[in-house]
């Protein structure tokens, strides 16, 4: 079994770093290694850093520290020119939708395949409906965000994100707004994508997903992070 182990190949590794929230200290040294197709959870209080150690992910926070990797690419030296092609192969979800209120879940959606280089339009049309399937919305490409429901809007955003296939889906807080029921319904679609091969973090508070859908959990505490190991 141990051989098997070293065999993962890690997507995400920080070691001994510093993560800051308007210059005041709040994590100190952590260091955390996530392997490739796993499944992970980020957890913690309000005000713990889970957010921060995300947006250092995403290359949106300086690193402080001795290494920060992500998809094999050096956070430490990335330049802010690079920054954008970094973020074109993760998938990124936030608390807010963050969705253009005058176009349709298919304008919106096409925006964002034009805006990372998808020049041919029926490429476009048949990766944005293949996608929006994944996720259940196929049926309604045609709507606006505001005739759409909490939990439909956040699987558009989820479809956003899946759009270039990511090697990595983070997610902020996802069902934060959510009623329960639709919660479930959101973490599925999380377990699914993460049964095809894209690994998956999500920073949550949302213990009853945790309970229904468990997986490793790194726990932030008392300035550390804790490992569930699972």
């Amino acid at each position: 079994m141990e051989e098997v182990s070293n065999t993962k190949t890690p997507i995400i590794t920080l070691k001994n770093i510093d993560i800051y929230q308007k210059r005041l200290m709040i994590l100190h040294q952590i260091s955390l290694t996530i392997h490739k197709g796993e499944f992970v959870y980020l957890i913690g209080k309000t005000g713990t850093g889970k957010s921060s150690i995300l947006k250092l992910l995403i290359a949106d926070e300086k690193v402080y520290g001795e290494r920060a990797e992500i998809v094999g690419v050096d956070l430490k030296k990335i330049k802010t020119r690079k920054i954008p092609y970094l973020r074109r192969r993760l998938g990124i979800i936030f608390q807010d939708y963050q969705l253009l209120s005058e176009k349709t879940v298919f304008e919106n959606l096409d925006n964002a395949l034009k805006a990372i280089g998808w020049r041919k339009k029926d490429e476009r049309y048949d990766r944005i409906m293949k996608t929006l399937s994944l996720v259940g919305l196929n049926t309604k490409h045609f709507k606006y965000p505001h005739q759409l429901s909490g939990g439909e809007q956040q699987r558009v955003c989820i479809a956003r994100a899946l759009l270039n296939d990511p090697e990595l889906l983070i997610a902020d807080e996802p069902t934060g707004n959510l009623d329960p029921i639709t919660s479930e319904e959101i973490f599925q679609i999380f377990h699914n994508i993460n049964q095809k091969g894209t690994t998956v973090l999500i920073a949550t508070h949302d213990f009853l997903m945790i309970d229904k859908f468990p997986s490793r959990s790194l726990l932030i505490e008392d300035g550390k992070i804790l490992d569930s190991g699972l």
